[in-house]
């Protein structure tokens, strides 16, 4: 199924505080994780700093005036060379709206701002087990087994413990 002729991809700007939201909500329901992505957190100042800065990029699929999909990628300056990386960290599509081209669409538009700033790549990472994630990504892109692992931020000890 291809996506709807009234489809349009947006990058989001300071002035798209409740879009966020409404991102956030349809990020909560793909990834079934509503504690992390809540509609009400954090405040409007944060999210206007947040979607105000170059290095934070946020894509929204709207139809009809609702948000159908979206992804949220970060600029990473690198210091081996002259260069940047963008880390494309989430992507979904409203399950009403799946298997139409809109992911696709999404990632095509990351690709184009990656070539417009300059980044040398764009990378993703995917759950084992995830396989309509692994096939969208083996369709587009190159495959490479790596292993990921969360560090917890320590706190420095003030030696009065």
């Amino acid at each position: 199924m291809i996506a709807s002729p009234d489809l349009r991809i947006r990058r989001l700007g300071p002035d798209d505080v409740a879009t966020m939201r409404d991102l956030n909500a349809l990020y909560a329901a793909a990834f079934e994780d509503h504690e992390t992505y809540r509609r009400d957190t954090p405040d409007n100042a944060w999210l206007t700093r947040q979607l105000a800065r170059d290095a934070i990029i946020l894509l929204v699929a709207e139809t009809k005036g609702r948000v159908v999909g979206g992804l949220t990628a970060y600029e990473l300056p690198k210091l081996e060379a002259a260069r940047n990386e963008i880390y494309l960290y989430d992507l979904a599509v409203a399950e009403d709206h799946r298997r139409r081209g809109i992911a696709t669409r999404l990632i095509e538009e990351l690709q184009y701002i990656a070539a417009d700033t300059g980044a040398w790549a764009v990378f993703v990472q995917a759950d084992y087990g995830d396989d309509p994630a692994v096939a969208l990504y083996t369709k587009l892109g190159v495959r490479e087994d790596v292993m990921h692992f969360d560090l917890k931020p320590r706190a420095r000890s003030t030696g009065r413990e």
